[in-house]
């Protein structure tokens, strides 16, 4: 098919978990509800029967996924052009903070799939620009997310322009009450697929930890940083301050680095992002704001810098790397008084997370054995 060689020219090595238990229903037109994060394949696992059930000849919107974040839509949005590469669907993204104009010339040209922000969505509804009755095909993209945002009644509002008949999938890395009411309200008999945490797109990925000092830890990351095969990572520190200082730092000593947060404009924030994608900066030092929805590939380590006090922003974190069946390293540097955090998430996954020494009195990289 189709749809197959696509799939083929973007070389996955791996199926992911939720993409061998998610596409055969979707290809059959039931409603799913897949509990998966960021970074396990969810992405093709929507995208990919999507695209196969639509019809290049309507020139409709025919498909609509919802994302919480504009990097989210972009990113989505982009696979599923890759996807439809031979189908010859064509895929808008639209999102605010970006000139509406060009996105209601796309949609006036023949917009198939759609994918947004909600915001964005409901301003293009209310102009009548973007008439949603064609649609056949409905995804709810980190759902949780979304209603943590406080997206609750735009999604409602959106799912109430959209034909009954249509097929809604719903894909959330939790599964809380709000995440369920949507699904019971929206869906009709989902199949319900859950990934297990240990199967959070972690085969790939060889986690690492030490225990140090707090005051040690930026002699520590200087050393993880000279190690074999460092060549591109993402730093994570809990707050913009200690972010703003490690980058300083590392700027001093000569990386190419930037700071992340959410301090930033959205132009910062970009031109950041662009920069580490393209390989002028091969370190960015950021905050959780980047912990989701950011899809670079290459990214050979994620350090923790501080350990999450939630142990499921761990797994949002290290989900950065071994990206589509690539290899990669997560490597968390853990203070005496971190201790306790850190044992809440290695209960959380069954997958070994190794201690390396931290070689107090060397100049040697600390993960020498790369």
């Amino acid at each position: 098919m189709e749809v197959q060689k696509s799939i083929d020219e973007l070389g996955f090595k791996t199926i992911f978990p939720i993409q061998a238990q998610a596409i055969m229903p979707l290809l059959e037109g039931k409603d799913v509800i897949g509990q998966a994060q960021t970074g396990t394949g969810k992405t093709a696992a929507f995208g990919v029967p999507m695209v196969e059930r639509l019809d290049p000849q309507v020139r409709k919107v025919q498909g609509l996924i919802l994302c919480p974040t504009r990097e989210l839509a972009l990113q989505v949005a982009n696979n599923l052009h890759q996807f439809s590469k031979y189908r010859k669907l064509r895929v808008l993204p639209v999102y605010g903070g970006t000139s509406i104009e060009r996105q209601i010339r796309e949609l006036q040209n023949g917009a198939q799939i759609v994918v947004g922000t909600p915001g964005r969505i409901i301003d293009l509804l209310e102009r009548r620009i973007l008439n949603l009755a064609a649609v056949k095909v409905v995804v709810l993209d980190e759902a949780d997310r979304m209603l943590d945002m406080g997206f609750i009644d735009d999604i409602e509002f959106i799912l109430r322009k959209v034909p009954t008949d249509r097929q809604t999938s719903l894909f959330s890395a939790t599964m809380d009450k709000k995440v369920m009411s949507i699904a019971n309200r929206y869906m009709k008999n989902p199949v319900k697929i859950l990934v297990s945490k240990d199967e959070i797109a972690l085969t790939q990925m060889k986690q690492l930890y030490t225990v140090v000092n707090q005051n040690g830890k930026f002699e520590t990351l200087c050393k993880i940083l000279h190690g074999d095969h460092v060549d591109k990572v993402i730093v994570f520190c809990r707050t913009r301050r200690d972010t703003s200082r490690v980058s300083d730092q590392l700027e001093r000593k000569g990386y190419r680095v930037q700071a992340l947060h959410a301090g930033f404009t959205q132009s910062q924030r970009d031109r950041a992002i662009s920069d580490f994608r393209s390989g002028r900066l091969n370190l960015l030092i950021a905050t959780d704001v980047a912990a989701r929805g950011l899809d670079i590939q290459g990214i050979t380590h994620i350090v923790n810098y501080d350990v999450p006090a939630d142990p499921l922003v761990y797994f949002h974190r290290i989900g950065r790397t071994a990206r589509k069946g690539d290899d990669g390293t997560a490597i968390t540097l853990v203070s005496y008084g971190e201790m306790s955090n850190f044992n809440n998430i290695k209960t959380l996954t069954k997958t070994k997370i190794e201690e390396i020494a931290s070689q107090k009195n060397s100049d040697s990289p600390i993960v020498s054995f790369y």
